[in-house]
């Protein structure tokens, strides 16, 4: 990493506190811009090794402060609602994800490179050619992407847009269903859900901040985004099972005891050619390898 002074948004959640160890590890100069009241997480041990502004995305003139202040060549923007919660309310999901990302973008002028963190969900099942989000989370980050390219296109932005699929690793969330697998393997109990018939493309985390790394650092790329995933398909059944077998757990998942969530999307793989061609990057850790580090 040649470059000095980065701006991370986002950077307390699951991928962003690993981005920013990566990041400081290789002795770039870090600032957080995110609320002060959002805790540290998995940055806690290194507080002292960057900066934090306290900042509301929400609000322009705070960005702008911020951003005048850190000077960033690199801003990662990793900041967004409804991770957890797809079906959250529509105004906080526009207030935040579009307009912060407006503002993010905006105020990041000079910077060399912004990397826009999407999401798969914007693809929904993926119509040919085209997108087809169907919760107001994936809508509106599906708005988001489309904001900053117009930025790109009317005023020269330096966005480049990254969509992870199915991250997981060490530090996700509890919240995440392989976190609660494992928990419930972990205690010995039987772990109910629903049929898990559903397809993703499981990507580790530290090859996602490979991902938002290249990213950053290739030429030419302004304006376009791309799939970060592995390009292969697993059933959510199948990873679990694989979960609760690596765990040597007397345990078992009771598969079709939850229904599915509205509007579940059943299949969402990565197109990892471009970013193998246009970024240089493709996933190295294939999921025994990736599942056996999550236990680990």
């Amino acid at each position: 990493m040649t470059l000095r002074r980065i701006v991370v948004t986002g950077g307390t959640g699951f991928i962003g506190a690993r981005l920013v160890r990566r990041l400081i590890a290789a002795g770039a100069e870090v600032a957080l811009l995110d609320q002060e009241t959002a805790p540290l997480g998995g940055l806690a041990d290194i507080a002292g090794q960057f900066e934090r502004y306290d900042v509301d995305i929400r609000n322009g003139p705070m960005v702008r402060r911020a951003m005048e202040k850190a000077r960033p060549e690199i801003v990662f923007h990793l900041a967004a609602v409804g991770v957890s919660d797809p079906f959250l309310p529509l105004e906080e999901a526009l207030r935040v994800n579009v307009t912060g990302t407006v503002n993010v973008i905006q105020n990041a002028r000079e910077a060399r490179r912004i990397v826009h963190a999407g999401t798969c969900y914007e693809l929904g099942d993926r119509p040919p050619g085209g997108i087809d989000p169907i919760s107001t989370y994936a809508a509106s980050k599906a708005s988001a992407w489309a904001f900053a390219r117009m930025l790109y296109r009317t005023e020269g932005a330096p966005v480049v847009g990254v969509r992870p699929f199915q991250v997981y690793g060490p530090g996700q969330p509890a919240s995440a269903v392989l976190s609660a697998a494992l928990a419930s393997a972990g205690s010995g109990q039987d772990f109910p859900m629903t049929p898990a018939e559903q397809v993703r493309d499981w990507v580790f985390v530290d090859d996602v901040i490979d991902g938002l790394i290249a990213a950053s650092n290739a030429d030419g790329v302004d304006g376009e985004i791309f799939d970060l995933g592995t390009g292969l398909g697993h059933s959510l059944r199948e990873v679990v099972e694989s979960l609760f077998a690596l765990a040597g757990t007397p345990a078992r998942p009771i598969f079709g005891a939850l229904p599915y969530r509205p509007g579940e999307v059943m299949r969402l793989v990565a197109d990892p050619g471009p970013a193998s061609e246009r970024l240089g990057w493709v996933a190295k850790i294939d999921l025994e390898e990736g599942l056996k580090r999550l236990i680990s």
